[in-house]
């Protein structure tokens, strides 16, 4: 599902606030710059607000940011909807005990990391990222998650680019975007 669809009239000034950098952080990548987003307030706020009414009343227990840009959006969606916060971390980045999982980005591999205990079997969580692309992060995160037995209600991204073809990687998961971008 895709808020864009919606016809929101918050949708489009968020939309107008990414800027994409071509050839960043490789050649033939179009980067999807969510800075200049950042540093409009009412944008940052419509872009949290438009997730949390979404998501309040949803019984979500845990939202899990995907390192490092879900980590801007998850723990604000988390504390307006009463779940914990759970960062899904790039490797050797947690003290402690961990499970991991590898996978493959659009241009080269990477790795998640939880905290072993963060997370119960059977808590509903939400998985926040900033972009989907391939699917390969949010795959590898429901993986960890649902490895110690949470359920995983849904993804959450501010932006997807659908002609990579990410949302038919996710396993039969809904996906809530706010922005696509061809």
């Amino acid at each position: 599902m895709s808020a864009c669809r919606d016809e929101d009239p918050r949708i489009h000034g968020i939309k107008t606030k990414i800027r994409v950098v071509p050839n960043f952080p490789k050649p033939g990548i179009m980067f999807q710059d969510i800075t200049t987003l950042l540093l409009d307030p009412k944008a940052f706020k419509d872009t949290i607000d438009l997730f949390v009414e979404r998501y309040k009343g949803k019984n979500i227990s845990v939202v899990a940011g995907v390192e490092a840009r879900g980590f801007i959006f998850g723990p604000p969606i988390a504390l307006a909807i009463g779940a914990k916060f759970v960062p899904l971390r790039k490797p050797r980045k947690l003290p402690g005990q961990v499970i991991s999982e590898e996978y493959i980005l659009e241009y080269g591999r990477d790795c998640l990391e939880m905290h072993v205990g963060a997370v119960e079997p059977g808590e509903r969580a939400l998985v926040v990222d900033d972009l989907i692309a391939t699917g390969g992060t949010l795959c590898a995160a429901m993986n960890l998650l649902e490895c110690v037995g949470a359920e995983v209600v849904e993804c959450a991204c501010l932006i997807e680019l659908p002609e990579l073809k990410g949302r038919g990687r996710l396993k039969g998961k809904p996906l809530y975007v706010l922005v696509e971008y061809q």
